[in-house]
């Protein structure tokens, strides 16, 4: 029979929240100050830009940081945070390359494409740490999936985001 954690699933859902969320409230709160992109302007050999001007430095550190605490918050440790926060970040940048390799607008919905790389990626990266299954990896990127769509236009309609998803 299959055992489920759910604890850590939870944890781990959090800390995925807090890593996602704070770049787009710094967004909103700070505007373009200090918004770097981390690919530094550069293009891919398609022409298209590497990863685009919404994946910033400050995007990146301020979702370590925040996870990092996070960590400490929900039962957790701040280094196991940190890493799911440079996961999460990790797997959205791999998302915007690729969402750039099929020649779609920064922020463009890509379902799927936009929740699994940042949820798979930290739960694998902590799997070991926190006891997670496969079968828990596999609930806690369907539970982050459903939820990043729910919580986007939450926002959307809080005028937090610029976009519904």
């Amino acid at each position: 029979m299959v055992q489920l954690h759910f604890w850590p699933i939870a944890q781990c859902l959090v800390l995925l929240t807090l890593a996602n969320g704070v770049p787009v409230i710094a967004k909103k709160v700070l505007g373009d100050r200090l918004a770097w992109p981390i690919d530094g302007g550069w293009h891919f050999w398609d022409g298209q830009p590497l990863l685009g001007k919404s994946k910033t430095l400050r995007g990146l550190v301020l979702a370590v940081l925040v996870a990092a605490v996070g960590g400490a918050l929900v039962g957790l440790n701040a280094p196991t945070g940190a890493l799911v926060g440079f996961g999460a970040m990790a797997g959205d940048m791999l998302s915007s390359f690729l969402k750039r390799r099929l020649r779609l607008a920064s922020s463009a919905e890509a379902p799927g494409l936009d929740q699994v790389p940042e949820s798979l990626l930290p739960l694998i990266l902590v799997r070991g740490i926190v006891g997670l299954s496969a079968w828990d990896i596999l609930i806690g990127v369907g539970a982050f999936w459903i939820g990043e769509l729910l919580v986007s236009r939450l926002l959307y309609m809080l005028r937090i985001r610029d976009r519904p998803y």
